[in-house]
């Protein structure tokens, strides 16, 4: 049993692809990942490569998986007991700011990471993951919603800002590239009332049957009036007509009016995932 690190984004997708595409919905990030690196390049999120591994036993399938784009935290899917202390040793000598893990596994591998390198750790963020049941489209607000095109870009990439800064997730890359990467599937929808954006919504291309509803953002002045939700369920139905069997989404914990939203719409819990931060 041992851990296999590369960066190699074609050895990993060829080697661990099964692995990832068997639970779509619990690795709806490192799906999303993998494609990008794939078709934008191995510097999509950075100016370092990225790390890719594989957790294994002998000649046997893959059962767990890493991933990191520095300078972001590295994000582990969930992992078999053995491969959670092995993890240390693997990454032993490389640049780790932080970890995204299964809250329970995270709870096992920072106190032996902390002892190991001699860094303490604090929690960055918590968030749940959601999958959509039978959705709730009986409580939409008014407006109507558009498609975003290029000629949205100015307010895309201040609203992007905007709401990175709010749920303070860390670093983020080419905001500009990120943008322009969803503009060209049309992967960013705006809400819109008497021909104003008041609301967004992004999504990630399919992936393995699934789609993930990202970005929902709604500036401070326009809050409270339903918007979100609308701009949300919207994303949701296109997702389901473009194929989807998974629509997921993510929420930071500390934000109970968003669950409670989510739930609403006929989002159910998954799994709680917690990013924690290392410093000298």
């Amino acid at each position: 049993m041992r851990w296999e690190l590369t960066e190699d984004v074609e050895a990993f997708a060829a080697t661990a692809g099964d692995f990832l595409r068997s639970k779509p919905v619990e690795h709806t990030v490192l799906l999303t990942l993998v494609g990008n690196l794939r078709r934008r390049g191995l510097r999509a999120y950075g100016s370092e490569a990225p790390i890719f591994g594989w957790w294994r036993e002998d000649s046997g399938p893959v059962t767990g998986v890493l991933l990191q784009t520095p300078p972001h935290p590295v994000l582990f899917s969930s992992l078999p007991a053995d491969a959670v202390p092995a993890a240390v040793p693997a990454l032993s000598g490389r640049s780790v700011p932080g970890v995204n893990m299964i809250v329970e596994q995270a709870a096992s591998f920072v106190p032996l990471w902390e002892r190991s390198t001699g860094t303490t750790s604090a929690t960055r963020l918590r968030v749940r993951l959601y999958l959509l049941g039978d959705l709730d489209k009986s409580d939409l607000s008014p407006g109507e919603a558009r498609v975003a095109t290029s000629a949205d870009r100015p307010l895309l990439l201040r609203w992007h800002k905007e709401f990175h800064e709010a749920i303070d997730d860390g670093p983020h890359g080419d905001a500009g590239a990120d943008v322009d990467e969803r503009l060209s599937y049309g992967g960013i929808t705006l809400w819109e009332v008497d021909g104003e954006p008041v609301s967004m919504a992004a999504r990630s291309r399919l992936e393995a049957g699934m789609v993930r509803v990202q970005m929902v953002y709604t500036p401070a002045a326009l809050r409270g009036r339903g918007y979100a939700g609308a701009v949300t369920t919207t994303v949701s139905r296109q997702a389901l007509d473009l194929g989807a069997t998974s629509v997921v989404l993510f929420t930071d914990l500390a934000n109970p009016t968003s669950n409670a939203l989510y739930q609403r719409l006929g989002y159910r819990p998954v799994e709680d995932r917690v990013v924690m931060e290392f410093a000298t």
